[in-house]
């Protein structure tokens, strides 16, 4: 692929990110909390605390789906919860252990993170989409955060995005660096894709 291209879909990328921020802010807070609880069902049928016994998540931002009330739960019975952790530009998040009432800090963003605890490699990873496609390859905020961390964890995790329908795209228009997730869930919907090799 040539310089050009690239350069066109980071243009085409920023301005469908932008839309597709607009169009999830404007999804009413009621749909959103419903698709969530939606999304959490779909969840506790893919992941058993016993099995994956590490989840890192997130902690919701700009209308993305909110499961902190699910993350309690998952703590309840007995997973190890885990947030990403921006160390600096350029390189792949760190995951630090969550605990309900554990002290927390302003992230990047003003994003709050475990202000303090242990770094640990997650066993699956819960990742927000700002758009995906039918080949579950994700848009996010742009900065390349989890792409970078997905190549780089020491394990395999299992990768799920979350989102809402109206995150569903034609493609992203994939470039080397990304790294496709393992399944989508959409509202009530999933997007499945089998790894290979």
């Amino acid at each position: 692929m040539d310089r050009q291209t690239q350069i066109d879909i980071m243009r085409w990328r920023r301005s469908e990110r932008q839309r597709l921020i607009v169009a999830r802010l404007a999804v009413p807070v009621i749909e959103r909390v419903g698709m969530a609880k939606q999304m959490a069902t779909s969840l506790d049928r893919l992941i058993d605390p016993y099995e994956h016994p590490v989840l890192a998540l997130y902690w919701p931002f700009r209308g993305e789906p909110d499961f902190r009330d699910w993350m309690a739960t998952m703590h309840e019975r007995g997973a190890v919860i885990a947030l990403p952790v921006v160390i600096e530009k350029a390189r792949p998040l760190i995951f630090r252990e969550w605990q309900p009432h554990c002290p927390m800090k302003r992230g990047v963003w003003n994003i709050p993170i475990p202000s303090e605890g242990r770094e640990i490699a997650p066993d699956v990873v819960i990742s927000p989409v700002v758009g995906t496609d039918p080949e579950c390859y994700r848009l996010g905020y742009g900065g390349g955060f989890y792409d970078r961390t997905l190549a780089n964890l020491p394990n395999d995790p299992l990768v799920l995005g979350v989102g809402y329908p109206i995150s569903q795209i034609d493609t992203i228009f994939p470039l080397p660096h990304d790294v496709p997730m393992d399944r989508v869930i959409l509202g009530h919907t999933e997007n499945v894709r089998t790894k290979t090799g």
